[in-house]
Parts: structure tokens; C-alpha cells; sequence
């Protein structure tokens, strides 16, 4: 969704069905505070005829004959009234808790299952909103408000029957306000559920201000951006402050005018019951009967009068967290495919047939938008065989490694495994196949050892430490204090841009992938480093089809065969002896490139 447009969305139910639709499992809570609400109504009910009973049959009366069968009935009352408060108290807290973790984690769930252009769209501070402050609003809405409404739809029931069966005139006269107050909730209702969405954007966009001003720290320092980025931040934090004025005073104004409308219907039952009192044709604990039930009717009403508010403002956060509940992954596997090969999520691997390792571009054109990178591409690649991409940033390398893990779709031709469309096979029997290396790896929260393991956690000691030994990372590990249990940090925080590298090297490794990836997977390790693991990287992926997208092209001298990508085409192609030979595009870039690297070189040596 737009969120520029996102305050100008009109209600939509399908939103609460969609929230709601994750309590299956906890209706008993729901069920608790709604018939407790019920009864504390009815009990409400009781207590205002008791009332009535004792004014008319003791105080007027002023004999106390029977009075304490009476009292004790009360006390029952009053104890019963606490008994059904806790009930619904505890079954309010007790959803509370269940819906926000089932919310939470079935989010998490289909975040697993987005294709990559959802958190191409999405930045992380919108989903970090979505996950957190989102779901946490809706959930105390849904829980708590399921208090008021229970006991409200009673009590209002229960007093309207308990009015019309003691006095009509009176009851008439309370229930003439709902028309008015009816027409002022519809007033209000848009202008409230407009201020709080436009509330709920910016604090989405504040919330990703923080995340970039935190991931971005070093580009901030590095660029002295930190007076722009304050402004930029002041700007919006003035923005939210002032759109949650804006929201504060139209709520702050419904409920006075709601509270005021009620107030003419309690005195008109005070002039006519009054009246009538006076004429002795109302007794006293009826016209009291009728101020306790009116209270009754009056509460509810107020109180609905706040649940509707909260409801506006609840409803553009509730909306945020359905966006992310409903939302469909780009990519998805036919329904004959998940029969046979089961989910990401509930994989049937035994119907996973091998991968031998060839690979086929069949006539692929994929977009960007508006922006065409490949254009009836066709490829041949043969088990075991390396492939190296090179060309200038943008020509198309990177798009040709993300088609083949099917992290897009293109939109016209074929991608083949071994011949056979990878569309008719699983998602993850292919990514569980394949070996990708990044260049700026990503690591996550804890040990060495989790990282390197993290694609096999069956993976014994021997294994990892092998992996790491393979790429050269085991000699920096032993150096460290902790070893192999070194906390990495958040994203390897705590690690060098070079150490996290091999590291995620080591951990593609263990993974034993039949297809390997690696994306500028050497860039960011210094020329010592390189050496260390470019005979793993040729010992490696010997038996092994793998795509290498060039950085430094000294480390492709040895690839079965260099494609050099011109916008979105193979210019060249050949072993890098014949491309050498041939004098054309990449002799150019090898030799520029080679110049670049000496360079560099001749720097670090310094």
C-alpha cells in the first residue's frame, strides 16, 4: 500500500476478519469476557430492582422487618459483581497475551515466505512498525474493548427491558438520545480514523528514520550528514507531533459532546420523574430505579462512545498488521508442485529428486519496473562446469544469479535444472541446493561456530572446523579469545568486513551445494586472504556447477568460462587465455582492473 495515500483508505472490515482470524485457537478467552460482561449487566440489572425494593419497602416505610435476608442478598450481589469483574479482567489478559504472540509469529511466518521483492518494497522500519507497535495496539484494542462490549450490549439490553417494564414514559425519554448521538458518531467517525492513520505513517516513518540512523551510522560520520539527518528527523518527529494534536483534540471533542447529549436525557428523567414523585404517582425508589438503570445505559454508551474512538485509532494499525498478514508472495509454487515437494515451510523431501548441476537460460527476459536488464537470454551451462560473469555494474551479472536461485521470475522464457523448468519443482528443493556468497555477507546474533553452522546444524566439530580450515578462516579463529564461541555481534558487528566474509564462505561450504554462487564474493578480502582460499574456491567447485560474479578478475583465470555481460547480452565469451587473445572488451577491463589491484597493493605495502 501506497502510505502516502494511507490516511485516505476507507474502513474496511475484511481488516478485523483478518485479525480476528488468528484467535481461533483462544474463542474460550473471548468467550469468558464476553459472558462475563453479559452477566455483570444482568447482575447490574438485579442490583438497580434491589435497590428500588429496599428504598420503597424500608427507608419509606421505615421498618426493617425482613430487612436482613435482604442484606445478605446484597453483600451476594456485591461478591458476585467481583467475582465475574475478575473473570472477564483475567480472560481480557489471558487473550492479550495469546493474540499478540500468535500475531507476532504468524507475521514472522509469512515474512519467511515473501519473495524478494517484498522487502525490496518495504523498507525495515515499516515492517519493524508493523511488527511491533502495530500489532501491540491492535492486540490491547481487541482484548480490553471485548470488556466494554460485552457489558455494554447487556446492560443496555437489560435496562431497556427493566425501563419499559416500570415506567415507558421514562424509558422514552432516555432513548431519545440515541438518534442524536448516532448522527455525531457518524460526524466524527471519519475525521478520527483519518487523524490516526496519518499518526500511524509517520511513526512508521520515524521508526525507520531510527533503523537507518543506527545501519547507517559509519555512511552517516563518513558523508558528516548528522545536521541533515537531525533535520530530516526533526521535521518528521514535528510532523508526527503535530498529526497526533490533530488526532487528541477531535477524540478529546467527541466524548464531551457524546457525554453532553446523554446529560439532557438524565434531566428530563429528573423534571418528569420528579413530577410524577411529586404527584404521588412515581415513588421514590422507582425515580431512583431509573437514575441506577439510566446509569446503566448511559455508561455503556459513554463507554462505546471511547471504544469507538480507540477503534478509529486502532483501525489504521489493524490495517498495517492485515497488510502483512495478506500479503502474497510474487513468487509461489504451483499447487501440483507443493502436492508433491510440500512447502517452504513443510518440505516433503523425500520426493526431492538430485541435481546433477546443468543449467539452462532458455530465451529470458526479466525487468526491473520499467527497465529492461535482460532481454532474450540464452545460456548453456554444463554439470560442474564455472562460470564467471563479468561487465560494468549494472550490465545484467547480479540479475543472472538472483533468476537462477528464483529470487524473481522472469517475464518471458524458461530457467532449467537439468531440463526441466524449474517452476515445476519446489523453491526451496532448489535454494537447498544452492551455495551463495554475498559480497557484504550477512551474520546473525551469535557464536563463529553458529554462523558457519547455520545451513547444517547437524554439522559435528570436525566438519565446521574443516569448512573454516578450507577458506583460510580457522587461523584467525584460533587467534581469537574465545575461539570458535566469539559472539559475532549483531551482522558481525564485531567482526572485520574480511573475517565475516570467510566466515559465510565457510558456512557455504558445510552447506555441500550442488549449484555455487558467488556474488563479488572476494572484493572485500585483502590480496593475502584471497590466496588463502582461492584453492579451496578451485578444489571446491571442481565437481560443482558454479556462477562467479567477478570483482577482481585476476581470481577467474581459471573458470571454465568468462562471459563478459554487456547490457543485458553476452558479448564475449571463452576461457580467459582466448579473451586475452582475442583483445576485445574484457582484455580492456582485465588489464584496467589488474592496474586497479597493484595499485591497491602497492597502497597496503606502504
Amino acid at each position: 500500500m501506497n502510505e502516502q495515500n494511507y490516511a485516505a483508505q476507507k474502513v474496511k472490515l475484511s481488516t478485523w476478519k483478518t485479525i480476528l482470524g488468528c484467535t481461533g485457537n483462544h474463542m474460550k478467552f473471548f468467550a469468558l469476557i464476553l459472558g462475563s460482561g453479559m452477566a455483570l449487566g444482568l447482575m447490574q440489572l438485579f442490583a438497580s430492582f434491589l435497590n428500588m425494593y429496599l428504598i420503597d419497602h424500608f427507608l419509606q416505610t421505615r421498618n426493617l422487618k425482613g430487612f436482613p435476608p435482604i442484606a445478605v442478598l446484597v453483600v451476594l450481589v456485591q461478591l458476585s459483581y467481583a467475582f465475574l469483574a475478575y473473570g472477564f479482567c483475567y480472560g481480557a489478559g489471558r487473550l492479550e497475551g495469546h493474540l499478540s504472540a500468535d500475531l507476532r509469529l504468524y507475521a514472522f511466518e509469512k515474512l519467511q515466505t515473501m519473495s524478494f521483492s517484498y522487502f525490496d518494497k518495504m523498507s525495515v522500519g515499516y515492517l519493524l512498525s508493523r511488527l511491533t507497535s502495530d500489532i501491540s495496539r491492535t492486540v490491547e484494542t481487541i482484548s480490553w474493548n471485548c470488556i466494554d462490549v460485552g457489558f455494554g450490549l447487556m446492560s443496555i439490553l437489560a435496562s431497556l427491558i427493566g425501563m419499559f417494564a416500570v415506567n415507558p414514559k421514562l424509558a422514552l425519554i432516555i432513548i431519545a438520545i440515541v438518534p442524536p448521538l448516532a448522527l455525531v458518531s457518524v460526524f466524527f467517525q471519519k475525521r478520527i480514523l483519518k487523524h490516526h492513520r496519518e499518526t500511524r505513517r509517520l511513526n512508521s516513518m520515524m521508526t525507520s528514520g531510527f533503523n537507518e540512523g543506527i545501519t547507517g551510522a559509519v555512511t552517516t560520520k563518513t558523508l558528516v550528514r548528522e545536521e541533515l539527518n537531525l533535520q530530516e528527523f526533526t521535521d518528521t518527529t514535528g510532523k508526527l507531533q503535530a498529526a497526533n494534536f490533530r488526532a487528541a483534540s477531535v477524540s478529546a471533542l467527541y466524548l464531551p459532546i457524546a457525554s453532553l447529549i446523554i446529560s439532557f436525557a438524565t434531566a428530563g428523567v429528573l423534571y418528569a420523574g420528579g413530577s410524577d414523585v411529586r404527584a404521588g404517582v412515581l415513588t421514590i425508589g422507582t425515580l431512583n430505579f431509573f437514575m441506577n438503570i439510566g446509569n446503566m445505559l448511559f455508561q455503556p454508551i459513554r463507554n462505546f462512545a471511547a471504544v469507538f474512538a480507540d477503534l478509529q485509532s486502532c483501525q489504521a494499525a489493524a490495517e498495517r498488521v492485515a497488510d502483512v498478514l495478506t500479503a502474497q508472495p510474487d513468487i509461489q509454487d504451483a499447487p501440483e508442485v507443493i502436492q508433491k515437494y510440500g512447502t517452504l515451510l513443510d518440505p516433503r523431501r523425500q520426493n526431492w529428486e538430485p541435481i546433477a548441476g546443468a543449467v539452462d537460460f532458455d530465451h529470458v527476459t526479466f525487468r526491473y519496473a520499467q527497465e529492461t536488464v535482460l532481454e532474450d537470454f540464452s545460456l548453456h551451462v554444463n554439470p560442474g562446469e564455472t562460470i564467471a560473469l563479468v561487465g560494468e555494474t549494472g550490465s545484467g551479472k547480479s540479475t543472472i544469479v538472483n533468476l537462477l536461485c528464483r529470487f524473481y521470475e522472469p517475464q518471458q522464457g524458461r530457467i532449467l535444472i537439468d531440463g526441466k523448468d524449474v517452476r515445476q519443482r519446489s523453491q526451496l528443493w532448489l535454494q537447498s541446493s544452492l551455495g551463495y556468497v554475498l559480497q557484504a555477507p550477512h551474520l546473525f546474533s551469535g557464536t563463529i561456530r553458529d554462523n558457519i553452522r547455520y545451513g547444517q546444524l547437524d554439522a559435528s566439530e570436525s566438519e565446521i572446523r574443516h569448512a573454516a580450515a578450507m577458506v583460510g578462516a580457522d587461523a584467525f579463529i584460533q587467534k581469537l579469545d574465545q575461539g570458535y564461541d566469539t559472539e559475532v555481534g549483531e551482522g558481525g558487528s564485531l567482526l572485520s568486513t574480511g573475517q565475516k566474509q570467510l566466515i559465510s564462505f565457510a558456512r557455504a561450504i558445510l552447506a555441500d551445494p550442488r549449484i555455487f554462487v558467488l556474488d563479488e564474493a572476494t572484493s572485500s578480502i585483502d590480496t593475502e586472504s584471497e590466496m588463502q582460499i582461492q584453492s579451496a574456491i578451485e578444489t571446491l567447485l571442481s565437481s560443482r556447477t558454479s556462477f562467479v560474479v567477478a570483482h577482481r578478475l585476476s581470481t577467474i583465470r581459471n573458470a571454465d568460462r568468462i562471459l563478459v555481460i554487456h547490457k543485458g547480452k553476452i558479448l564475449e565469451q571463452g576461457t580467459h587465455t582466448q579473451l586475452m587473445a582475442q583483445r576485445g572488451r574484457y582484455y580492456q577491463l582485465y588489464l584496467g582492473t589488474n592496474l586497479q589491484e597493484n595499485i591497491e597493493e602497492s597502497i597496503q605495502a606502504i
